[in-house]
């Protein structure tokens, strides 16, 4: 049995997340204790309090995601200490949370990553009218027909049937209209503050290089595949040349999932709210199960689950 860990991504969040987790284990209170005292804004009172708007500002949302994952997989480590897994990844930020997990960061470098990372994001947002468009029933072939034809970028390529593109606020109805004029199923805008993994986030990338060069990154022998090339990524120049990259690149997701599995993963395992990543695993591959982990009742109850 080869297990793989997979950490949830931006749009996954609630108000609420990690409260049960701090109440009942001493290792997420720790955590979420830290966290609270390098970011010194509010932190926990947000993830645990809202409003709803303040944690899904990117700068918030982020770390609480981060946090929220790590946390439960120090409790599963706990419970079961048996636990080990060989590979890990996550959507977009959750591919830091797995960077961290695996123990390429330090918790401290990894929370200073995504904070930067979430700020700058919110920034570039704020100087920059975008949006997104998710796809549904689109090959990748007329994603990117569609993205040419309106100008937009094609952010995530999430699983079969299932892409999103990004870009200028102005382009996304056109898009919506073209594609439906394509034939595909469905063509949703999305209700986010600005465009993802477009060229629209530069700033952001600009920003968030010193503060990369500036973390260490550690030797681990768990596999980490990275957002924008599908891959295993190794070594500390391609592991902050990805991250970096991956901000205005496109995610590959399902290139991770299906690398992944070639690499011989046999069991997925989500930690994170929402079960969106179990969603996607099943329709990339069926046959390989996917435990979606995202609460302390769902932790309890998985335990007997995990092989």
């Amino acid at each position: 049995m080869k297990t793989g860990v997979i950490f949830s991504g931006q749009g996954a969040q609630f108000v609420g997340m990690g409260k049960d987790l701090v109440e009942a284990h001493s290792e997420a209170a720790s955590l979420f204790a830290q966290a609270d005292a390098l970011l010194q804004n509010g932190f926990q009172d947000a993830c645990f309090n809202g409003p709803d708007e303040k944690l899904t500002d990117t700068s918030y949302c982020q770390p609480a995601l981060f946090v929220h994952g790590l946390s439960l997989l120090a409790i599963l480590k706990k419970l079961r200490p048996d636990f080990q897994f060989q590979s890990t990844a996550g959507l977009s930020l959750g591919e830091f949370t797995a960077h961290t997990a695996a123990g390429h960061f330090r918790f401290e470098d990894g929370l200073k990553l995504v904070a930067n990372r979430g700020r700058l994001m919110q920034e570039a947002c704020l100087k920059t009218k975008g949006g997104m468009l998710s796809l549904i029933g689109a090959t990748a072939e007329q994603a990117q027909e569609l993205a040419a034809a309106t100008d937009l970028e094609v952010a995530n390529y999430n699983c079969p049937g299932q892409i999103v593109l990004s870009g200028a606020a102005e382009k996304i109805a056109e898009a919506a209209e073209k594609g439906k004029a394509m034939g595909l199923k469905r063509a949703l805008p999305l209700n986010v503050a600005g465009a993802y993994h477009s060229r629209l986030m530069k700033s952001a990338q600009e920003g968030l290089k010193p503060v990369l060069d500036e973390v260490t990154v550690n030797a681990s022998d768990i596999a980490v595949y990275s957002n924008v090339t599908g891959k295993r990524v190794i070594g500390n120049a391609e592991i902050k040349e990805t991250l970096l990259r991956q901000v205005t690149g496109s995610v590959r997701w399902q290139d991770c999932v299906e690398e992944m599995i070639r690499d011989g993963v046999t069991q997925l395992i989500e930690l994170g709210p929402g079960k969106i990543l179990a969603g996607m695993c099943k329709r990339i591959n069926k046959d390989i199960p996917c435990i979606s982990i995202g609460s302390l009742a769902e932790l309890t109850a998985a335990q007997s689950e995990i092989k």
